[in-house]
């Protein structure tokens, strides 16, 4: 299952899909507020964890062998092991917002974010070189996409939610958390707090990558990854591809 971040949908996970179709079946995740082509709205990050566990226990046996979430998606796919309904063989949290903002800063951020994406869309020059300092080309296009069917409430309600609640405790056999050095000042915390809820979690840091960007550029090392997880068991000194549902 993969779960795409604020402000993006599932088309962000294409290059990603097209390294791992002809040997998996995949469940690519929307966000409501961020449907490509549906005006809808920001619910909030338990109703979106309730959703997809809901879907994983009636399609999939209440059993995922691999979920991959992407910051916001992250935070969702924390949330749907925090509450323990399916079973998640691997999940990998890329730079997942985790812990909650200071409730001063909440506000303000908020409105930042929302002026970010909405630049995205618009690509105006001057708010373009004000407030992309953590974006990249690849992010911006997709947030352009999403942008017109939740617009700024989206983003303003979607960024409140993701940052005003702490997880309190996660369980899994294999957590991986992923980032980049260009937001390490955000993902330090994240990791810290990750760890004292599951000291067994493994961290991955990647060089010169900002937020999301490990994905967006290299999505065949992304995809060598998880089939490094799940693709390749030895059987009688043999390397066999198993079916499995991400």
């Amino acid at each position: 299952m993969l779960l795409p971040g604020l402000g993006v949908s599932y088309e962000l996970f294409l290059p990603l899909i097209e390294r791992l179709k002809d040997d998996f079946f995949i469940v690519a995740t929307e966000v409501d507020g961020f449907i490509l082509g549906e005006f809808t709205s920001y619910t909030s990050i338990d109703d979106q964890a309730s959703q997809a566990n809901a879907y994983v226990k009636e399609n999939l046996d209440a059993r995922l062998d691999c979920a991959y979430g992407l910051s916001m998606g992250g935070k969702i796919l924390s949330r749907m092991m925090e509450r323990g309904e399916v079973v998640i063989s691997h999940a990998v949290l890329d730079a997942a917002p985790l812990l909650p903002l200071p409730k001063w800063l909440v506000g303000p951020l908020r409105y930042y974010q929302c002026a970010n994406v909405w630049t995205c869309y618009h690509w105006t020059g001057f708010w373009k070189w004000v407030f992309h300092s953590h974006y990249f080309d690849v992010l911006l296009d997709e947030c352009r996409k999403v942008w017109p069917y939740g617009k700024g409430r989206a983003v303003l309600d979607g960024y409140k939610d993701i940052y005003t609640h702490k997880l309190e405790h996660i369980d899994g056999p294999d957590i991986h958390f992923w980032y980049g050095t260009k937001e390490a000042f955000v993902a330090k915390s994240q990791v810290e707090h990750l760890k004292e809820l599951h000291p067994e979690t493994k961290v991955e840091v990647f060089e010169g990558m900002n937020h999301g960007q490990f994905l967006a550029d290299h999505p065949e090392d992304v995809a060598a990854r998880i089939k490094a997880l799940l693709c390749f068991i030895k059987q009688d000194g043999k390397e066999d591809t198993q079916s499995i549902t991400i």
